[in-house]
């Protein structure tokens, strides 16, 4: 028997395109929802586009789609508009990542949309919020990062903020804080039965990512100086040293048993063992003693001690190591490819693993399926 999901029941109309909304949805979906996307006909989601495919769409698009049915709908066509606010009228969730008030012009925002569907939990992901001097501007997730002032604490040799890893903005300050209050507003209707507007603000949300610096500035310590806080460069504890064949490891050695330990395997003299004011002469030892040996000489020495010091890894190495699974029994098929999808943070019990693709049109939409992962 398929266990009970807990979303199981619930329907969600997502009208985001791109990450952060679909991303959102994609997780509500894991959970058991019933996800309807619409797209512009055509071209659809902006994401569909992107580089590589998997058949006749972007790899990207498919793994943040699996799970969902997404038609395609002219939301400037009035009668196609209506249909749409037809399917809104029965959602418990919507989901929208326009820029404030398109949707009011449209003629699908939160009061249009609650006077047919008292109840709606109407979430609305924005890069700056709804209201305010940035309300109405454009921006992607440097832009977020850049202007809340994270994206400043880190810098190179050169004073230049290097470019993030990944789109940490979209993820942790869109997805994550929509579909936590989505939950939270679930329940809460589930108590009161009264609906709500959501608005997800990504710029307001990451100063979350920065309690630190935020708690040193409300005790009085002032705000980062780039590059030289304990988790931004100016610790030797908290470092990535190059190696001599040109890889790295990264170093988080903060708790001082660690950091003795590292200290004896790369011969760190004990006289550096305390750091304090002398942290730029020990970082370029560190950063000599390092240098001097290959990453595989690192690995090698590293392998079974604790001390929160690795080699960074390439993807390749990775999947090696199992810590990146490309090959998960969870599905994503379609024709011409089987492949593993996406692993999400929700329990993979509770999973639906992907199915075949397409669906017909969904009564009373005019346009046909879009293409979709199930």
């Amino acid at each position: 028997m398929t266990a009970l999901r807990p979303l199981s029941g619930v329907r969600v109309l997502d009208l985001s395109t791109l990450l952060p909304g679909p991303l959102a949805t994609l997780l509500l979906a894991e959970s058991g929802a019933e996800v309807i996307k619409i797209e512009r006909p055509g071209r659809g989601d902006e994401m569909r586009t992107y580089q590589p495919r998997l058949g006749g769409t972007s790899a990207n698009y498919a793994v943040l789609n699996r799970g969902k049915r997404a038609y395609a709908a002219d939301l400037k066509n009035v009668a196609e508009r209506d249909r749409v606010l037809a399917l809104a009228a029965k959602a418990d969730v919507v989901v929208e990542q326009f820029r404030p008030g398109v949707t009011d012009r449209l003629g699908l925002g939160y009061d249009q949309v609650r006077a047919a569907n008292p109840g709606v939990i109407y979430c609305s992901i924005t890069g700056y919020g709804q209201h305010g001097p940035n309300a109405a501007r454009a921006g992607h997730d440097l832009n977020y990062l850049a202007e809340m002032g994270l994206l400043g604490v880190v810098a190179d040799g050169t004073g230049t903020p290097p470019l993030p890893p990944t789109v940490l903005a979209d993820i942790a300050a869109g997805t994550y804080p929509a579909v936590m209050n989505i939950l939270l507003a679930l329940r809460q209707r589930d108590a009161t039965g009264a609906g709500c507007h959501l608005d997800v603000s990504i710029t307001h949300n990451l100063q979350l990512l920065a309690y630190g610096y935020f708690a040193t500035h409300q005790g009085g310590g002032g705000w980062p100086v780039p590059g030289q806080e304990l988790l931004t460069g100016g610790s030797p504890r908290y470092q990535v040293y190059g190696t001599s064949d040109g890889r790295h490891v990264a170093v988080a050695a903060l708790e001082d048993k660690f950091w003795e330990r590292l200290a004896t395997l790369v011969d760190l003299p004990t006289e550096y063992l305390d750091e304090r004011g002398r942290e730029k002469e020990i970082i370029a030892e560190m950063t000599r003693r390092i240098g001097a040996h290959t990453a595989e000489h690192w690995r090698t020495v590293f392998d079974g001690e604790d001390i929160c010091a690795v080699v960074v890894a390439t993807f390749d190495e990775a999947v090696e190591s199992g810590l990146v699974d490309t090959d998960s029994t969870d599905r994503l098929i379609g024709e011409g490819f089987d492949v593993g999808t996406l692993p999400s943070p929700v329990d993979s019990a509770l999973r639906r693993p992907p199915g075949a693709l397409g669906y017909p049109a969904l009564d009373p939409l005019p346009t046909g399926a879009v293409w979709s992962p199930r």
